[in-house]
């Protein structure tokens, strides 16, 4: 994960924590759901934005949330770095699988900007220092 994926997406992790710690279980889940899409190629970021989303369900009583969410640990600890649905949030109210359009116009450009793309509906992250293709040697 490049330094810059990493910073926007501990931006969004500490401004749902905040949101959380605040008691604003909406806004915290909606920076949980940017963060989601931001570290969903990697393994840890992408099981800490389900852990936090663990927790809104836990405290906002939502045992859909809950259940869904254990079950999204699990496959974010298989999974994460075999593929993932291009812009799907992590919330339970979604299929794990369904692809959707990045939902903020901000998250889009660093997705694309920092060797991340699309193939068939899922968003595939490339490693810079490996890959002719980000490195524009197509």
């Amino acid at each position: 994960m490049s330094p810059q994926l990493k910073a926007a997406f501990n931006n969004e992790m500490q401004q749902a924590k905040d949101y959380f710690r605040a008691g604003d279980i909406d806004s915290a889940f909606v920076h949980l759901e940017q963060a989601h899409i931001l570290g969903q190629r990697n393994t840890l970021r992408h099981t800490w934005s389900h852990w936090w989303m663990l927790r809104v369900g836990l405290r906002s009583r939502d045992f859909r949330e809950v259940r869904g969410q254990v079950l999204r640990i699990v496959a974010a600890l298989m999974f994460s770095r075999i593929w993932v649905p291009e812009g799907n949030t992590g919330g339970a109210h979604v299929h794990p699988l369904k692809p959707m359009p990045i939902p903020a116009v901000e998250l889009h450009p660093k997705l694309t900007h920092w060797g991340c793309g699309k193939f068939l509906g899922l968003i595939y992250v490339t490693k810079p220092k490996l890959s002719r293709y980000s490195m524009g040697l197509r």
